[in-house]
């Protein structure tokens, strides 16, 4: 038996990564990895804020059923339970960190200040400005790096899972003991051992051509967990953000759902028509992210636009300012003065609602492996995410599984002895193009093909594209030695291959799956569950 020098391996470095990581440490060694550096991936990237019910008006029930609706009833119960009614508790937690919440008042004491976002009944989403993610990114960070019970290792790219096949034994047993990652300054594949394995290593987003998603979210931990054995689930449910800045310089800007939640206006660029009135008459800005994206959408196909306008130039210059005063400066310094003039804005591909499937434990269908955040299918989102309930998730999950692990600490097996990576047979890539090519041309064809609306045939035209892709990056990955950029293509384009066949199992329109060959909705809300 071998003794690996961490307890616990956890892949990812955000919201979900780092509050498991807090939770373990108290009696575990932690090895953290993440992708390039710490704070890049989503977390930091999130804007609006974290839902919970804190307003004397509101209860469990309004968050439980406005959670329902969003997510088009494909949502589990038992689960939406569970995150939301643990949801103060999480904030208290982030206070005693240190998050600089807004509150109504300057002084310490003051009640938190809650906004409102689409989907929502009432004002229940705490914030820190406009750069909510950032700032709880910051205090967890603060917290790790102060714990002598938690290392934290960047520039850390997850190849794929140790599981018993990589054992000096032959066995196809599934148990996951860890990851073998790429050290991206070596270029050297090291093998990282644990009893536990949390795998919080974000979505899939930059499947997509437009996406406000980071870089790094390539859907690695998906089609990691995939090839070791999970089911995943949902994958067809991808969220579109209906307001991403419009602007050839600055790729992935995203405007908050909040300018929305606070008076925001969508309007026709060119004859001013507030359009939502034609969608959704009753809840106009305020309805959910699917419905907002695919009138955006339509009305760019249909009249020809590059973007449409959202404006809040009608409230008072210093509430917008006051209120989204990161937005503002970065508007700002591209000209544009959102308290006097409209922004453009496009939809983009912003959250991963489907992924690796999890019990209330965070557990997975393998033994050793638990999961969190956006990487996960939890049952929380259904068919669409309600605006700020993701971060929610993270800090949930990634408690539940801290405290599972530790639980059954005494029943996990010390690790076998593990084979050391294998690159006698590889050489060094001469075709870095090929890469760079198959890059392009999934994304490109998956914003056409697999989009906000659909059609059977574009989905087919998209498996057709992915099945001459896979044997091409295959073939390449195993002739030359892993990068990077080559992980990534390889994770992108099994992503791709699972949206595609979850899209096409699906035979119905439910939440963010719009297809013009199917646009009823069942009866019976089922999930897509694809088995490896």
């Amino acid at each position: 038996m071998v003794e690996p020098q961490h307890d616990v391996l956890i892949i990812g470095s955000g919201a979900a990564g780092l509050t498991a990581a807090l939770e373990l440490a108290q009696s575990r060694k932690v090895l953290v990895l993440a992708k390039g550096s710490l704070t890049g991936g989503s977390t930091a990237w999130a804007q609006g804020g974290i839902a919970a019910v804190l307003d004397a008006g509101d209860t469990f029930d309004n968050h439980i059923r406005d959670t329902m609706v969003a997510g088009a009833g494909l949502n589990d119960r038992e689960t939406v339970e569970f995150v939301i009614e643990r949801a103060p508790a999480a904030i208290d937690r982030l206070c005693e960190l240190g998050v600089p919440f807004n509150r109504e008042k300057l002084e310490e004491g003051g009640d938190l200040h809650l906004t409102r976002e689409g989907g929502h009944s009432h004002r229940r989403i705490v914030h820190v400005d406009d750069a909510t993610g950032w700032a709880v990114q910051e205090a967890l960070l603060r917290a790790a790096e102060a714990n002598d019970n938690i290392t934290l290792l960047p520039g850390r790219t997850c190849v794929d899972f140790i599981t018993g096949r990589h054992g000096e034994t032959y066995s196809g047993e599934g148990r996951v003991w860890g990851a073998y990652a790429l050290d991206e300054a070596t270029g050297q594949v090291e093998k990282h051992v644990a009893k536990a394995t949390i795998l919080a290593a974000g979505g899939a987003g930059r499947v997509y051509q437009f996406s406000t998603a980071p870089r790094g979210a390539t859907g690695d931990g998906i089609a990691m967990a995939w090839r070791a054995g999970c089911r995943v689930s949902n994958m067809e449910m991808m969220q579109f953000h209906p307001t991403c800045l419009y602007n050839l310089e600055v790729k992935n800007f995203l405007i908050t759902e909040a300018v929305r939640g606070e008076g925001g206006r969508l309007l026709h660029p060119e004859t001013g028509h507030r359009y939502m009135v034609d969608y959704d008459k009753e809840r106009m800005e305020l309805a959910p992210r699917d419905v907002v994206a695919r009138a955006n959408d339509d009305q760019i196909k249909r009249y020809g636009l590059d973007y449409v306008h959202l404006d809040i130039s009608h409230r008072e210059p210093d509430f917008v300012k006051g209120h989204f005063p990161t937005i503002y400066e970065k508007l700002l310094g591209l000209g544009i003065d959102m308290t006097k003039q409209p922004i453009p804005v496009v939809p983009a591909q912003h959250y991963t609602c489907g992924g690796v499937p999890v019990g209330l434990d965070a557990r997975t269908d393998l033994p050793g492996l638990w999961a969190a955040g956006e990487v996960t299918e939890s049952g929380l989102h259904g068919a669409n995410r309600l605006a700020s309930n993701s971060l929610l998730e993270c800090f949930v999950f990634g408690e539940a599984a801290a405290k599972d692990i530790c639980a059954h600490w005494d029943e996990l097996d010390a690790p076998p002895p593990i084979r050391d990576w294998d690159e006698s047979r590889v050489t060094d890539s001469d075709e870095e193009v090929v890469i760079k090519q198959n890059w392009t041309e999934i994304r490109r064809f998956m914003w056409n093909y697999v989009g906000i609306v659909r059609t059977t045939k574009r989905l087919e035209r998209a498996a057709h594209r992915i099945k001459l892709l896979s044997g091409e990056v295959e073939d390449y990955y195993g002739h030359f030695r892993v990068t990077t950029d080559l992980i990534e293509l390889r994770n992108l384009l099994k992503a791709a291959d699972l949206i595609v066949r979850s899209a096409l199992a699906r035979h119905e329109s439910r939440g963010l799956h719009f297809t013009l060959d199917y646009p009823e909705t069942d009866e019976v809300a089922r999930d897509t569950v694809l088995v490896p």
